[in-house]
């Protein structure tokens, strides 16, 4: 076997760490240069509000049209999106049967190929007259992600940053180090992830925006879940979504930085970057937003090609008609201040409330799960009156926050001793190629929760839980973004979507029920040691030890663990 060169194996280890902490000590410089500066005023925002005649639109008369075919009393429809290709193409249907208005709100969006498709697909509707409005949170607008920031300079499209952060945008340490004397404004995001058309149509989940979220990441892959929904509870959406845009935290992102501000940054390369990487940062100005093929300068035009899907089709999308309530925490809970939190009125707290009521089964999905003292007092409550209290959240391997993992081994051996049944999903390629590797028809009873749509490209690629759910009893659906964690109920803000019905939870459960069956494992109490039980069945065996994880994440768990406060992770 002919060796490889010393340029084709890269540079040595020692060198390597040479320039790993290089490049760690210009992210601390850019972030100590900057760590006094200040934003400046809001005092380009400009008010505005949904739109308010969704009936008059295309989208709003089909609302009324399959409303009216299916005869139902209930005037808020609902259909899972929990398979990729249905969250993907179900968006796309949105930004193309749109005539008047599309309303965005997201606490992450990745520059890459899903997200190309549906950026210029947003593009589209602006210039035929489609009035576009995107709010994200600021934490991840940096480095090439912030290059999804260029669609904010096109005619008719409006992106505004929430609780901005100032410093660099370099990459993300630099973002850290230069907020590290502000740690409440960092620690407060906006979690909330609406995808909303006509104010007549919506989305609401677990889901950002990127090919992580729908099946084609390299490396890992969500499982994820959203809801589509159609209808009244679709307005009160998009009164919460103004809510927020119309905040003095919501800053347009002309009064933040421009579009050679952008291009800076897309030619950024860190100092002591080798003489290669720098002669590759070393591009062209990029065509203006408006004049290019593609949106994201990173992203050719056949990729996003590859990527492109054909939209849902939403006149035959089964509906299930239901009356449901959006819980919402305000923009108050990510000011200074813990107003909303002190006052008992967050996503958390009503759904908390929502569960103390079940009667008999509570069956929890969330991918970071810290519970707390009120969490714990609430899950103690329950078993006492033998309520079935079951849990679906990420294994150390399968978790992509080792901080938060850290934060819910403190809770597992009380959890189990109260009677708590406590699942983790397995993180092995082959699961995961079995959750994302062949899309299944809808309604298809053996799917699995989160499934379809992956690609077969990545043969590595690892699976991790993303859903956010609740069902209680096998009546009431709770889906949205709030995760079982405190971070969810102090510091984040977020949305839910409570639907009341068997239907609809009945096909959730079957589905989550069927992931715990065949890809998760069951975490169970052996004296002072904790055993993980493979399903009955499975293609994989039952593990002494956190399953799947290596020695460095073991011990990284282990170091961090007794320092991270709950709240933190």
């Amino acid at each position: 076997m002919q060796a490889l060169s010393a340029e084709a194996r890269g540079p040595a280890p020692h060198l390597r760490a040479i320039r790993f902490w290089r490049w760690v000590f210009v992210a601390w410089m850019l972030g100590w240069a900057s760590g006094c500066a200040s934003l400046p005023a809001n005092d380009r925002q400009v008010p505005s509000t949904a739109f308010a005649r969704p009936d008059a639109t295309p989208l709003g008369q089909l609302v009324h049209a399959r409303r009216a075919q299916a005869g139902a009393r209930s005037d808020s429809g609902f259909f899972l999106l929990d398979t990729v290709e249905d969250a993907l193409t179900s968006r796309i249907a949105l930004v193309d049967g749109a005539t008047r208005s599309l309303d965005l709100q997201y606490y992450a969006v990745h520059a890459d190929a899903s997200t190309e498709v549906l950026l210029q697909r947003i593009r589209d509707a602006a210039q035929r007259g489609v009035r576009v409005r995107i709010l994200l949170d600021d934490f991840n607008t940096v480095g090439a992600d912030a290059q999804v920031l260029r669609l904010a300079f096109v005619p008719n499209v409006e992106i505004r940053l929430f609780n901005p952060l100032a410093g660099p945008r370099n990459n993300m340490l630099g973002r850290i180090f230069s907020t590290l004397h502000d740690m409440d404004r960092l620690q407060k995001r906006m979690h909330n992830k609406l995808f909303l058309a006509d104010n007549a149509w919506g989305i609401t989940g677990g889901r950002n925006l990127g090919d992580r979220y729908f099946g084609s990441g390299d490396k890992q892959n969500f499982v994820d879940l959203d809801v589509l929904a159609a209808g009244r509870v679709v307005q009160d959406m998009s009164r919460s979504f103004d809510r927020f845009w119309n905040d003095k935290l919501a800053y347009p992102v002309q009064s933040l930085l421009d579009a050679e501000d952008l291009e800076r940054l897309r030619q950024w390369t860190p100092s002591g970057a080798s003489s290669r990487v720098a002669q590759q940062s070393v591009q062209p100005v990029v065509l203006p937003v408006t004049a290019s093929p593609t949106v994201l300068p990173s992203i050719t035009q056949a990729e996003a090609v590859q990527a492109e899907r054909p939209p849902m089709d939403l006149r035959t999308v089964p509906l299930i008609w239901a009356p449901s309530t959006l819980l919402v925490d305000g923009p108050g809970k990510v000011a200074p201040g813990d107003d909303e939190v002190d006052a008992g009125e967050t996503v958390i707290d009503g759904l908390l409330q929502l569960m103390q009521q079940a009667q008999r089964d509570v069956l929890i999905i969330s991918p970071y799960f810290v519970p707390g003292p009120r969490m714990m007092a609430v899950y103690e409550q329950l078993r006492r009156r033998s309520v079935r209290v079951r849990v679906l959240t990420n294994s150390l391997a399968s978790n992509d926050a080792p901080a938060a993992h850290a934060g819910y081994a403190r809770y597992r051996k009380d959890l189990l001793a109260m009677g708590v049944e406590l699942h983790e999903m397995r993180s092995d390629p082959e699961t995961a190629a079995e959750l994302l590797g062949s899309s299944r028809g809808r309604g298809s009873a053996g799917g699995l929760f989160g499934s379809a749509g992956g690609s077969k490209a990545y043969p590595n690629s690892r699976a991790s839980l993303h859903s956010k759910a609740v069902i209680i009893d096998q009546r009431w659906s709770v889906i949205g973004s709030m995760n079982l964690d405190l971070r969810s109920q102090l510091q984040n803000s977020e949305v839910a979507l409570v639907i009341r019905g068997a239907q609809l939870a009945q096909v959730a459960t079957r589905q989550i029920e069927n992931t715990l069956a065949t890809a998760a494992y069951r975490v169970e109490a052996r004296g002072d040691d904790l055993f993980w039980r493979a399903p009955s069945g499975a293609g994989f065996g039952d593990e002494k030890g956190e399953p799947g994880a290596s020695t460095k994440l073991k011990l990284l768990v282990r170091v961090i663990g007794p320092f991270a406060p709950d709240e933190m992770l």
